[in-house]
């Protein structure tokens, strides 16, 4: 357990602890935002519209940041469709499928705002009948940006007007 998540008030002022190896080499995180290579992932959004993606070279695991040299890592930003509260749960819908991709959902964070309210788990449910469970802030909401690496090369896929992502190697 974090401060972040004991005190949800403070992400205003600091950022969610993250998992370096899980993204790419020289990332950083603000309250707000994701910056890989100095791009801000905001910004990103802002040129390119979601979903998106960003991908440079994976972190070496174990060394405390150093990129590798071959390995590559990937930045996926998507919007949130829908955000449903129900007797069953938290449900979550994304624009865009990530199936064909290896996300690692436990990096999932919210960008473009800071929430102060507490983590609840969500269900992501796939087109491939794959579920998964995040925590993400209770009042995450249609149109929220979402970001999350993904282990290798990613690209979009060119012409899909879903928006779907697809593994570019």
């Amino acid at each position: 357990m974090t401060l972040t998540t004991i005190l949800p008030s403070l992400r205003r002022s600091i950022p969610d602890p993250f998992a370096p190896d899980r993204w790419p080499a020289h990332t950083h995180l603000s309250t707000t935002d994701v910056i890989v290579d100095d791009v801000p992932m905001l910004r990103l959004v802002e040129q390119c519209g979601t979903p998106c993606v960003h991908s440079a070279a994976a972190v070496i695991p174990g060394t405390g940041g150093c990129p590798s040299p071959a390995a590559r890592t990937s930045v996926v930003v998507v919007r949130v469709n829908t955000a449903i509260f129900d007797e069953d749960g938290h449900h979550l819908t994304l624009e865009a499928c990530l199936s064909d991709v290896e996300p690692c959902w436990s990096e999932l964070r919210l960008i473009g705002r800071a929430s102060t309210t507490h983590t609840v788990p969500f269900r992501i449910g796939s087109e491939a009948g794959i579920e998964q469970r995040v925590p993400l802030p209770r009042d995450l909401a249609p149109g929220d940006l979402l970001a999350v690496p993904c282990r290798g090369e990613v690209a979009q896929s060119v012409g899909s007007a879903s928006g779907f992502i697809q593994n570019g190697e």
